[in-house]
């Protein structure tokens, strides 16, 4: 397999052409709106699809159960992408495993348009929780090539990215949401399937043009040895996983309750493992191994705010439905709808902080200093909802509560996310360049892997506790990160 330089990845790509940045930014921007739009549009009625009745379209599971299912669920997503790190490290480089992803995608969506039973519903979520970990690390990775070590519009660039992606995010959820609840769960899921063959579409037509080199690199190919006993490892592997769930569920071993603990555990006990194999690993230099050693609280703090950041889906889409007040200024509002604050105020601001980390170029705080301030943000958007849940008390809450929650958490978002993606991709040993970036997405798996066991303790007789001991705990990380921040930044070894 041909292996190219970064000078001669970077050298590939029209470096101006998209708001100042590299043309192949256009591509992997409309990829990921398209993607995003499909998976934020399932998310905004997959809740409601499980707990509500039968009668309305829905499973009919209860609440407990559904928000358990979508914590496991959305920690599978992130999972599996150390599947689609290995393959592009190792088999096919991140473009091609980007386009089987979005494949991938595309038909779990379309299963789930399609009226099924609890069984259905599970084989679609399975491909969409593989075809996610095919394309989610790697697109974020593409993006990375685009810009060389040096360049100042790196952070910028994923900035705009992530505005690209939250576009996408917003639209879906008031399209997909109101067809889903006034209409059809099935209709918006699959309206959701449309959204990600345009995906696909824009990734074909343009990469060729606008990608250049971007993303062909497979940086530690297998060897044809290794290539038949990873093929061999993997269908055994496959197969004692199918032939377990095959015998644990119908005869009642594995349970939903019992899965939220397994994937609790394995959220955990996987990036732990990650950690350890690449700082061991021979291809891993000296500098490389204190960069993955400044990395492990960066991964914490991501782990925490992610816990908090991916409950607006389950929690505050529960708190939506059930406790807000619903008839707002004499309006109608749909529940779902609030699934788009937090992607909205994310196209707003996102062009600000852009334009900010370049005005303050070397002036700017820390990778860990930007951390640190979006785990207090997190917090206090938790700690906020108190104060309606002790003046309201079992009273509908106004939603401009629910409003500033949301816009606080996207302030600590755009402190951590973008600026997340980016640092991994600085710090990210050489061998391990596309599975670094699947570790990084590793911290939301974490993250709402904690989430299986947390929002099982909400209800609204614990309202008070659950949000403010949550923001309080985040609060206090972020500022113990903060004071450790010099020692980390020393670590990285000139990585800004």
């Amino acid at each position: 397999m041909a292996h190219y330089s970064k000078e001669e990845i970077v050298n590939s790509v029209p470096q101006k052409g998209f708001f100042g940045h590299p043309k192949g930014l256009f591509t992997l921007f409309f990829t990921e709106f398209w993607e995003r739009f499909s998976y934020y549009g399932m998310r905004a009625i997959l809740l409601f699809y499980m707990y509500y009745e039968v009668s309305k379209g829905g499973l009919g599971l209860d609440e407990g159960t559904a928000a358990s299912i979508m914590a496991i669920y959305g920690a599978l997503v992130y999972m599996s992408g150390i599947i689609g790190g290995w393959i592009a490290d190792r088999l096919l480089g991140g473009t091609s495993t980007v386009f089987y992803g979005g494949v991938l995608i595309m038909f779990g969506h379309i299963a789930l348009s399609l009226p099924g039973s609890l069984t259905a519903f599970f084989i679609s979520m399975a491909l969409i929780i593989i075809g996610t970990g095919l394309l989610k690390p790697n697109v974020s990775n593409v993006v990375g090539d685009l810009y060389a070590p040096e360049d100042y519009r790196r952070d910028s660039g994923f900035s705009i990215f992530y505005m690209g992606i939250n576009l996408g995010a917003f639209l879906s959820p008031l399209i997909v949401g109101t067809v889903g609840q006034e209409f059809n769960f099935h209709a918006g899921f699959a309206i959701a399937a449309v959204g990600m063959f345009f995906g696909l579409l824009t990734f074909m037509v343009t990469k060729k043009k606008y990608l250049g080199l971007a993303g062909k690199n497979v940086p530690n190919p297998l060897t044809k040895v290794e290539r038949g006993k990873t093929y061999k490892r993997a269908g055994i592997g496959a197969a004692i996983v199918i032939a377990f769930f095959a015998i644990t569920i119908p005869t009642g071993i594995m349970t939903i309750n019992r899965l939220t603990y397994l994937v609790s555990f394995l959220g955990l006990s996987i990036p732990t493992a990650y950690f350890i194999i690449m700082y061991r690993n021979k291809k891993t230099t000296k500098n490389e191994k204190s960069r993955l050693l400044a990395y492990i609280p960066l991964f914490v703090a991501s782990m925490m705010f992610w816990s908090i950041q991916e409950q607006g889906s389950i929690i505050l889409a529960q708190y939506a439905d059930q406790r807000v007040d619903l008839s707002f200024s004499g309006l109608g509002i749909q529940s779902s709808w609030f699934q788009s604050l937090n992607p909205l105020f994310i196209i707003f601001l996102a062009p600000v902080f852009a334009w900010l980390w370049i005005r303050l170029k070397r002036k700017q705080p820390s990778t860990p200093q930007k951390f640190a301030f979006g785990l207090m943000f997190a917090g206090i958007s938790f700690l906020v909802l108190v104060i309606p849940a002790l003046t309201n008390g079992d009273n509908l809450v106004n939603p401009l509560w629910l409003v500033l929650s949301f816009f606080i958490v996207v302030i600590g978002e755009l402190l951590l996310s973008p600026v997340g993606l980016s640092a991994t991709t600085k710090l990210a040993p050489a061998a391990f360049a596309s599975q670094t970036m699947s570790l990084w997405f590793l911290s939301n798996a974490a993250g709402q892997a904690m989430n299986a066991q947390l929002v099982k303790l909400y209800n609204i007789n614990t309202e008070i506790a659950y949000f403010g001991i949550l923001g309080g705990v985040s609060i206090l990380l972020g500022v113990i990160l903060f004071l450790f921040s010099p020692k980390i930044s020393k670590l990285m070894k000139g990585v800004l």
